[in-house]
């Protein structure tokens, strides 16, 4: 494993780099100082909103690149790098699908803001720890003046056990993704992070073997096989174990510190 030679670093958030409370690590943004002085491009890779991977990473905001919303839309510095949306028409087919999920919350995550309905406030606490920009409407249906990225779905039963098969005939026609315990993601077939850490690859001029890449849940499928150094998380799913080159320690013993420190390593002592 000769880690001296990545260029690019991608992590996956929830369950990757932010610990079970949703933190990210002091050591974290030292070792980003390391990176970028090193030359290495980091992309944040996640589900969330891209405002709410902003506010996790304040601090790096003008120096990393996002994947946002499982791969729908990349963004660097405010500027849109590439967006893959649901037309209307997929969108309001796929309101009236998932209204026979009883128990479940929708969101709509366009590209201006987040839209629900009227869940209470017991949901809206626990949006808005993933939604930093949402509006409350009376209708999903009605939403006209915003792009459709991705439709997520909660449901306390289990999205693996419960959403999924009602929803996995969706998959010859667009991207259908259990991406949390009780999360399942709705988007266009282009619309993941494989696809879109490509698109990057080939703007920088970087290949799989100069990429690692960190990810823990079935979101991050895709992203492995755009690696050689492909890291599953010691608490990842069962898929993402399978599909990983190697695997670190788990998000709350700082496993992606933990490889990025031995690659900052490598690096250094190649130029000894």
């Amino acid at each position: 494993m000769d880690l001296s030679q990545i260029k690019l670093v991608a992590t996956d958030m929830d369950g990757t780099l932010l610990n079970s409370r949703g933190e990210v690590s002091q050591s974290f943004f030292y070792l980003f100082d390391e990176l970028k002085e090193l030359g290495v491009t980091f992309v944040a890779a996640s589900g969330r909103q891209y405002y709410s991977i902003l506010h996790k990473l304040n601090a790096i905001k003008d120096d990393m690149i996002v994947i946002a919303e499982n791969g729908a839309l990349t963004m660097h510095k405010d500027e849109e790098l590439q967006t893959t949306e649901i037309d209307r028409e997929t969108y309001l087919e796929l309101l009236e699908i998932t209204k026979d999920l009883k128990g479940s919350q929708v969101i709509l995550c366009g590209r201006k803001r987040a839209y629900i309905e009227d869940y209470g406030k017991d949901f809206e606490n626990m949006l808005n720890e993933f939604y930093g920009r949402y509006k409350i409407v009376d209708d999903l249906s009605q939403v006209l003046d915003d792009q459709y990225l991705k439709i997520a779905i909660c449901n306390e039963k289990g999205s693996e056990k419960y959403l999924y098969p009602a929803l996995k005939h969706l998959e010859n026609r667009l991207k259908v993704k259990v991406s949390g315990k009780v999360w399942l993601d709705l988007s266009h077939n282009d619309a993941n992070k494989g696809h879109a850490l490509q698109n990057l690859q080939k703007s920088l001029n970087i290949s799989t073997q100069e990429t690692m890449v960190f990810g823990d849940y079935n979101n991050d499928l895709e992203m492995m096989s755009q690696a050689t150094y492909s890291f599953a998380m010691q608490n990842a799913h069962p898929n993402v174990k399978a599909a990983a080159n190697y695997s670190t320690k788990s998000n709350d013993e700082n496993g992606v510190e933990y490889m990025l420190a031995k690659m900052i390593e490598a690096k250094k002592n190649k130029f000894i």
